[in-house]
């Protein structure tokens, strides 16, 4: 009996379809993070040859060295320290396009879903269309509207706003934070959307006949609600923005705005520093292990409280 299950069907054959269907996404986590990781830790482990000055990973976890990692720390606290401004840039960086991302995309997907009735789909998909084009194209699109003599700056002195154009484009901090807006914005209201989506309108209705008003019904009842699709949808936004260099290499590229991805991207490009490279972004992974695993356990103590 111990070979059967209790609905009378064999273990086996359910265990073999079970493994059949993980198994390609197995071999693409195998593909395209175990093996990359690995490669990233061998790298940070090794050291650079001094003849050719290319580096050379220690494929041998007992030959890893701490060097890069220490060679990373003394540019956080040592002497000619410059990664703890660029660390705190990107966090305030992150932080106001965030919060600026949360009050654009929250109002969005709250009409969306509560008010677009049976047009939904038709408004949801007019709101992401302008991001199925590239991300470069898009950020090559607002260069050209944010020049000397771009769009921006043309209406900006028609409405009087400005007695001259704006140099948006000189290394400008609001440029980049707006750049990281735009970018990252449609994830947030896809997943606010799926999450006020499945609310249920009868609880909505029901503090509405308990006598609350539609402010106090929002605060009381859908706003609780939507508590984690805010903190899921944060976390796929802000863990990206993070990482960025691409924003601030093109809607900037001054050294007064570079983030901590611009480091990383410099220093992976230069093959005498790409061990440590590869160690401060490791370090930055392991940094964003913590939210990453905040999430996980808020997550599991909101479907134990629902349970």
């Amino acid at each position: 009996m111990s070979r059967f299950t209790r609905s009378g069907g064999p273990k086996a054959p359910r265990r073999i379809l079970w493994a059949g269907l993980s198994t390609p996404a197995m071999l693409w986590l195998l593909a395209l993070f175990i093996v990359p990781f690995f490669v990233a830790l061998a790298v940070a482990g090794g050291s650079i040859n001094q003849i050719i000055g290319t580096p050379q990973p220690a494929w041998n976890p007992l030959d890893w060295s701490g060097a890069a990692y220490r060679a990373v720390f003394h540019e956080f606290t040592g002497t000619g320290a410059f990664l703890g401004p660029e660390v705190l840039r990107t966090l305030e960086y992150v932080a106001i396009a965030a919060v600026l991302s949360l009050l654009i995309g929250y109002p969005a997907a709250y009409f969306v879903s509560r008010f677009a009735g049976k047009k939904k789909g038709l408004l949801l998909g007019l709101l992401l269309a302008p991001f199925w084009v590239s991300y470069m194209m898009r950020m090559l699109a607002w260069i050209d509207l944010l020049q000397t003599d771009g769009y921006v700056n043309r209406l900006l002195v028609d409405l009087h706003l400005v007695s001259h154009p704006v140099v948006w484009l000189g290394g400008k901090a609001t440029t980049v934070i707006l750049g990281l807006v735009y970018g990252y914005i449609p994830y947030l209201i896809l997943v606010l959307f799926a999450g006020l989506d499945r609310i249920d309108p009868h609880l909505i209705e029901a503090g509405r006949d308990l006598g609350l008003s539609r402010v106090r019904t929002f605060t009381k009842v859908t706003l609780p609600l939507s508590r984690q699709a805010i903190l899921t949808g944060l976390l796929v936004t802000v863990l990206p923005m993070l990482g960025d260099y691409f924003t601030n290499q093109m809607l900037s590229g001054a050294t007064n705005t570079a983030m901590i991805g611009n480091t990383i991207e410099q220093q992976l490009s230069s093959t005498q520093l790409q061990t440590q490279g590869a160690s401060l972004s490791l370090m930055m992974l392991g940094v964003l292990v913590i939210p990453m695993l905040y999430y996980v356990i808020a997550t599991n103590r909101a479907s134990q409280a629902n349970a």
